[in-house]
């Protein structure tokens, strides 16, 4: 397997250390989290630094399948900007979240869903980097959190697909996920199978089996201990 984490963990710290981080432990992959008070940083340390950079796209007041026009038309921009940042510091890929519903009744669910899958289309169209969708936990407000809705997503759209476990894990989906076509990369986290917890690997009830599935993936948890817990838990499987 091909390992990565996320920045999530680190965001504090300097870009060097986060590299000098990486290529300590033996990671292979970063993911930088895509807030706005780090891309507006000078990132360029990551660019040509040697390891495979991935970025997530904001998430933060972010909703590309928002029922407001200028919500949406906001969080669009916002994913596009994203993307040219990726593209600058030779990023693989960038993963996108595909939007929340308010009020989740059916009319309005399937008018969101029109929005997100317009969205990603319109963000693939400016991009020149490969665009990721994410699958979501099990809180009715999330769209892409049942197979069909990535799948019909990724069929109307041609995107990528972040498989996040522990989402699949509330949603006890996560063994159809990982079979879906075109999957970029994972998140690893772990959970109780109620709640997006984001534990360490082996902490929760996630069927660590599956993880023999996934080739490329990044840890994601925001505590660098329990990021080096998890890719224990990887390398007594393995996997690495």
């Amino acid at each position: 397997m091909k390992l990565g984490f996320t920045t999530l963990a680190v965001f504090m710290n300097e870009n060097n250390e986060i590299i000098d981080l990486a290529q300590k432990h033996d990671f292979e992959i970063i993911e930088i989290l895509g807030e706005d008070m780090i891309l507006e940083k000078d990132n360029h340390e990551f660019r040509d630094c040697g390891l495979d950079i991935r970025i997530h796209s904001p998430t933060v007041d972010i909703n590309i399948a928002s029922l407001n026009k200028g919500i949406r038309k906001e969080s669009i921009r916002q994913i596009i900007n994203c993307a040219h940042i990726a593209e600058d510091l030779n990023a693989s890929a960038i993963t996108v979240h595909p939007g929340i519903i308010g009020r989740n009744e059916p009319h309005l669910r399937e008018q969101a869903m029109l929005y997100s899958i317009e969205s990603i289309g319109e963000i693939i169209d400016n991009s020149n980097v490969t665009i990721s969708v994410e699958n979501m936990p099990v809180r009715g407000k999330f769209l892409g959190n049942t197979v069909e809705e990535i799948e019909r997503i990724q069929e109307e759209t041609g995107c990528y697909l972040t498989i996040d476990t522990g989402h699949g894990n509330t949603c006890g989906n996560l063994e159809e996920m990982l079979n879906l076509k075109k999957i970029s990369y994972c998140h690893l986290n772990d959970n109780d199978g109620k709640k997006d917890q984001h534990i360490a690997l082996g902490d929760g009830t996630m069927d660590l089996n599956l993880l023999k599935k996934i080739d490329t993936a990044i840890i994601e948890l925001n505590n660098f201990d329990n990021i080096l817990k998890s890719q224990e838990v990887i390398r007594k499987l393995g996997l690495i």
